[in-house]
């Protein structure tokens, strides 16, 4: 049977779609799920998304570290937020991460709850991520954490480099993958310049955190596909 791949542009849009059977690739660009791959790649044991940031407390005390972030900053009181800065060898090699920000985590467990699979996407693994979607004789949804239940431009940005990917693989797209490709397509030369018309992008420039933006923009520097095992996600096995 032919598989298909669609694009829920916001976690609000989720319910309207069928994913019993699917895979379902979560997409927080700025910065959730570029933290996330990153972390996974540089050796941390697993990442475990939390939907409150009371509910990191839960974990303290075990050994884990403890990131927070609302609002695209540090929570007070946690280890850090979800700067790909804080996820380096040296701070989370062999460490679990019980991690909540605004819109990630949330769109993660929506997912969850009844995706067959649920993995981790960004421009850091973006070629990892679509040879492995390539192979999988599964449905894929692309679901874009948003701003906040909104649209946002990056997270569709990347959803749209992963149909353009994947365009010969897959029979069936929906409009959603049209608009998504079409937009990757206007924006991929210069990827920070579009989205300088983001309004993501200008919050996170009013929090002087412009580096973020730009790391969490490369591509294909890691390797690691993150996969939700349980309550956790860890490093898919090849």
């Amino acid at each position: 049977m032919p598989k298909s791949i669609e694009v829920c542009l916001t976690p609000a849009l989720l319910d309207l779609y069928a994913i019993e059977e699917s895979i379902v690739v979560v997409i927080d660009i700025l910065r959730a799920t570029s933290s996330i791959v990153y972390g996974i790649d540089n050796g941390a044991s697993a990442i475990i998304p939390v939907a409150q940031v009371e509910d990191c407390l839960n974990y303290a005390n075990q050994g884990f570290l403890l990131a927070a972030e609302r609002n695209g900053e540090v929570v007070e009181g946690y280890d850090f937020g979800n700067s790909p800065f804080s996820y380096t060898p040296e701070k989370v090699a062999g460490k679990t991460v019980v991690l909540t920000t605004t819109n990630g985590t949330k769109a993660l467990h929506l997912a969850s709850a009844r995706a067959h699979q649920v993995v981790i996407g960004s421009f850091l693994n973006l070629e990892s991520l679509c040879n492995w979607l390539r192979i999988q004789n599964k449905n894929v949804l692309l679901l874009c954490a948003g701003w906040k239940d909104k649209f946002n431009l990056e997270d569709t940005l990347f959803a749209g480099a992963v149909v353009n990917e994947l365009r010969k693989d897959f029979a069936h797209f929906d409009d959603s993958c049209v608009a998504a490709e079409d937009l990757y397509l206007l924006a991929k030369d210069d990827l920070r310049s579009y989205l300088h018309k983001s309004s993501h992008s200008h919050r996170l420039a009013e929090l002087n955190i412009e580096e973020d933006v730009k790391f969490c923009l490369q591509l294909n520097i890691c390797k690691a596909i993150p996969v939700l095992s349980g309550d956790a996600l860890v490093a898919i096995k090849a």
